[in-house]
């Protein structure tokens, strides 16, 4: 059995910073954490979960607006960018030794490890953000998928010209009381059943789609696609909206790609031998090749079936009536998994608070004392009840005052793509290597990084005029659908 000097812990929070011998055992790693599992399946798992989310469901819009030729194009560039960037970032969750170097358990600490303390705060401001919108904009997506299983049915009741608007607030209420519940399991390698469940969830709302697509692309009737996407004077009103319009779609496809900030937090479930890395690489590979072809089929299908009038949502949107019960099925899907998304995506923000305030009150009951639940199959602490019941409630109410689904996607997808997609990675990897300075490969290396970064100041404008023009008419807490 190995030996290594870590940090001993308890009750899984951090202790003092001094070092004991942690044997490394059947039941405990090299970091005195207890044993990891995770598998290249679970990994792939909490990827695709990450991953497939509410983007899939804008991609028909997002594809209408840059055309046949723009659209497949623009995905697979932002796929091959998202796999290379996170193979960087991969190498990243063990410092000096892929193997024996020291486990940086967040992004952030990956970032100090490689870049020092002056880039931490711009890291975190990034993540943190970005991982707080991403949980209202899942919100969003929820509600809006759950309000579509009563206006589905109530179409088929009543016909399709029927007033079926229902107000999407109750729903929105509902999920978040859900996610309170799912954030008291301590960590991701305690969820990984409900990461697969969610994984399973995204693969059947995602095949539903690209199938009604299919079908409605066959028997018709089609809507007018073109190479350019949307026509001015005929789908939009100006060149300006079509330049918005086509920033906006850029921020969608980016934020659909995105899952770059808990990667690190995914790759630390992932037991050795094999090196942590070695997996991670094939399960970043079966991640995104795999959401790249849903999303080639979806939003290319899905093009293909609505043309230019594509709605901003595919399966809430009504594009489709029915069958309606298939539509039924697959808005369940897309709550199911948004429940598993919201979590993957939170537990980085509860890790991070947990452990300052281990930090900052170590002889506090309240924040660090850990009651054995369930056989001791789980521990349960007050602080994380507070805290995590609060985040939830705070989210949901901040989804409740801006419910603008393609306008939130498109900024979300802006805020996090260049900065922890691109340039996070990036520079790591050049200090991670010692990539000379002014070398080809530096060179290339920076350029990436700069297109990406002027890429997302365009999104960002783009989506930030979107926003202000739907505000013009919003009554606040009065959404309807």
């Amino acid at each position: 059995m190995a030996r290594a000097d870590v940090d001993a812990e308890f009750g899984g929070l951090p202790a003092a910073p001094y070092h004991r011998r942690i044997i490394a055992d059947d039941f405990f790693d090299d970091d005195g954490k207890p044993k990891r599992t995770g598998t290249v399946w679970t990994a792939s798992a909490h990827v695709i979960t990450a991953v497939i989310g509410s983007g899939v469901l804008s991609l028909p819009w997002s594809t209408a607006q840059l055309g046949w030729v723009a659209g497949p194009v623009t995905l697979v560039v932002f796929a091959v960018i998202t796999y290379y960037t996170s193979v960087l970032l991969t190498d990243c969750y063990r410092s000096d030794d892929a193997v024996t170097g020291k486990r940086n358990y967040t992004y952030t600490e990956a970032v100090e490890s490689y870049l020092g303390r002056r880039q931490v705060w711009f890291c975190g401001l990034c993540q943190y953000v970005n991982l707080v919108g991403t949980a209202i904009g899942y919100t969003i997506t929820a509600s809006i998928s759950a309000a579509a299983l009563y206006k589905a049915n109530c179409f088929h009741k009543n016909g399709h010209s029927a007033d079926c608007t229902v107000y999407t607030t109750m729903y929105m209420v509902v999920f978040g009381i859900s996610q309170i519940f799912f954030s008291q399991l301590p960590n991701l390698s305690e969820m990984a059943w409900l990461s697969i469940l969610a994984a399973v969830m995204s693969f059947s709302y995602s095949t539903i789609g690209v199938g009604l697509a299919l079908a409605q692309t066959i028997s018709g009737p089609t809507g007018k696609t073109t190479i350019g996407g949307t026509q001015i004077g005929v789908d939009v009103s100006s060149p300006a909206q079509k330049i918005w319009l086509t920033l906006q779609a850029l921020g969608n496809i980016a934020f659909a790609y995105s899952y770059s900030m808990v990667l690190i937090e995914i790759q630390d479930t992932v037991k050795a031998p094999p090196a942590e890395n070695k997996t991670m690489r094939k399960a970043n590979l079966m991640g995104v090749s795999t959401t790249t072809a849903f999303y080639m089929l979806c939003g290319c299908l899905g093009y293909s079936a609505f043309g230019n009038a594509a709605p901003g949502n595919m399966l809430t949107g009504f594009g489709f009536y029915e069958p309606f019960w298939l539509i039924d099925f697959a808005n369940v899907c897309i709550v199911v998994h948004l429940v598993g998304a919201y979590q993957v995506y939170c537990q980085p923000i509860y890790a991070a608070v947990e452990k300052w305030a281990a930090a900052r009150w170590p002889s506090s009951d309240f924040v660090v004392r850990q009651y054995p639940v369930a056989g001791g199959k789980f521990n349960f602490n007050m602080f994380r009840l507070v805290w995590r019941t609060a985040f939830v409630v705070v989210s949901t109410v901040l989804a409740i005052s801006l419910p603008f689904f393609n306008d939130i996607l498109g900024l979300l997808g802006a805020l996090g793509f260049w900065p922890l997609t691109v340039y996070f990675p990036v520079e790591m990897y050049i200090s991670q290597s010692k990539v000379e300075k002014y070398s080809k490969k530096w060179v290339a290396l920076q350029s990436l990084s700069f297109a990406c970064f002027v890429v997302t100041v365009a999104v960002t404008v783009a989506s930030v005029e979107g926003i202000t023009l739907s505000l013009k008419n919003y009554v606040p807490f009065k959404t309807k659908m």
